[in-house]
């Protein structure tokens, strides 16, 4: 039994990691690098044949996890993606909303370098390719025990990080032998809305943990709450407007619940919200669809309210031409809108708009990774380039880390802790090194096996 890394190593996203068992290959995650992660020679390069995967197990929707799939059966892998229900449900909407943007990028480059008289690019993949890697997905519930072949024993539990993410746990069995593998996929925050805390792991002899705040904690949810509800005020009374950065999957969902507990307790009223993101609608539609993954006070609100994740007042926006009419609005408006990290997507074209007026809010409730449009707002850049034309940053800036779904320090030390026996081995990947350094050392302090893996590493899996 042999792990090789080779994805979201000393950095956040590109998740991919090999497992090697008996005769069989599996693939843990397959996403894309973005930020200045973010390298087509990256993509492009797995670091191992796709026709030789066996299987693909994935955590969860998002596309630093699922983004190169398409990729992935475009190169010729042809085998089975296990996932949950809820997570198949969101990569049929996000995958090729991923493959679209591929296209519509190389488009753009192309025009430049064929002006220049440069060889064209093509995109990693297209919508249709994308299209065509969803008929390999197969989904299954939480807690169900899947054996897709002898050796190998999967189990999903809720990471509680967004709607279908699993912590999957998998009992490997060779010659004999028998090892537990954990891997964390993104655990999510404690007590954010809508989504079951993540769950509790009795053992493993061997995890793979993600380290994205590993050396961070929050703030209290329901104060980044209270601060959110707060920056909406003094925005509006000094007449400007709100602008939220949030990702399509997840963060958009629960700023709207959030927003909807506000404005029936009628600390916010007559709300106008707009969600400018055909694809944080259909998202919200299958979050709808799938309330039975919503924690206990998101049901009980649920019985209350038919619509906990809709209010008078919030709009969602469709054409561009909707979209271009939202910057001409001058103030009491909350607009959400995508790519969370403001690297893709009309968002740009919002801050090109907004980001100039002072009397503006920019509010960044998800991670901003290294490189990206959103970390140098975040970061405090007095100047920034969108389109190619300077932007003075002159709007307030917040960033509520507290809205998060990714796990702080505290809950990824108290996720493991948990486990009655420490592991053989803790193997962290997803986050900054900075992040991880710090957590290594926390692990370090209470005596726990642990290691930063680097790109291209290999560890044997080896029995008790």
């Amino acid at each position: 039994m042999e792990l090789q890394f080779l994805g979201a190593t000393e950095c956040v996203t590109g998740s991919c990691h090999l497992l090697k068992i008996r005769d069989k290959t599996i693939l843990l995650d397959c996403g894309l690098y973005q930020g200045r992660d973010g390298d087509q020679l990256k993509d492009d390069n797995f670091g191992f044949n796709p026709k030789d995967i066996d299987l693909v197990i994935l955590s969860h929707a998002h596309i630093d996890h699922s983004g190169r799939l398409p990729l992935l059966y475009k190169s010729g892998f042809k085998g089975e993606i296990l996932c949950t229900k809820a997570t198949k449900e969101l990569c049929q909407v996000m995958l090729p909303d991923s493959g679209h943007i591929q296209e519509m990028e190389v488009q753009w480059k192309n025009k430049k370098l064929e002006r220049k008289g440069l060889q064209l690019i093509e995109p990693l993949y297209s919508s249709e390719n994308a299209e065509e890697c969803l008929k390999l997905f197969k989904s299954y519930s939480y807690n169900e025990e899947i054996k897709p072949f002898d050796g190998l024993s999967i189990t999903f539990r809720d990471a509680g990080h967004v709607l279908g993410s699993a912590i999957t746990e998998l009992i490997l069995e060779e010659e004999g032998s028998s090892v537990k593998l954990v891997y964390s996929g993104d655990l999510g925050n404690v007590d954010i809305p809508l989504i079951n805390n993540p769950t509790l792991i009795d053992s493993a002899d061997y995890v793979i943990m993600e380290t994205t705040y590993g050396g961070k904690v929050h703030s209290n949810f329901k104060d980044v709450l209270k601060e959110l509800a707060d920056i909406v005020k003094e925005t509006f009374d000094r007449g400007g407007n709100v602008i939220i950065p949030s990702f399509a999957v997840g963060r958009t969902q629960e700023v709207i619940y959030a927003l909807n507990n506000y404005f029936e307790t009628g600390m916010l009223k007559n709300l106008s919200v707009y969600v400018d993101s055909p694809l944080a609608e259909k998202a919200t539609r299958i979050f709808e669809n799938n309330s039975d993954y919503f924690d206990e006070e998101a049901k009980n609100m649920e019985k209350q309210d038919n619509n906990i994740l809709g209010f008078e007042g919030l709009k969602f926006t469709h054409s561009a031409e909707e979209s271009m009419k939202l910057n001409d609005v001058k103030k009491g408006m909350i607009l959400i809108s995508t790519s969370g990290m403001c690297d893709a997507g009309r968002i740009k074209h919002h801050l090109k708009h907004g980001l100039w007026k002072s009397e503006n809010s920019i509010v960044f409730v998800g991670y901003q990774a290294e490189g990206t449009l959103g970390r140098q707002i975040v970061d405090g850049n007095k100047m920034v380039k969108i389109f190619g034309e300077d932007i003075a940053v002159e709007a307030s800036i917040y960033n509520l880390e507290g809205l998060s779904g990714h796990a702080d320090r505290n809950g990824l030390i108290n996720w493991i802790d948990h486990m009655k026996i420490k592991p053989l081995k803790v193997f962290l990947v997803h986050g900054d090194t900075n992040q991880q350094k710090s957590f290594k050392e926390l692990l370090d302090s209470k005596e726990y096996n642990s290691v930063i893996v680097k790109s291209g590493e290999k560890f044997k899996i080896v029995e008790i």
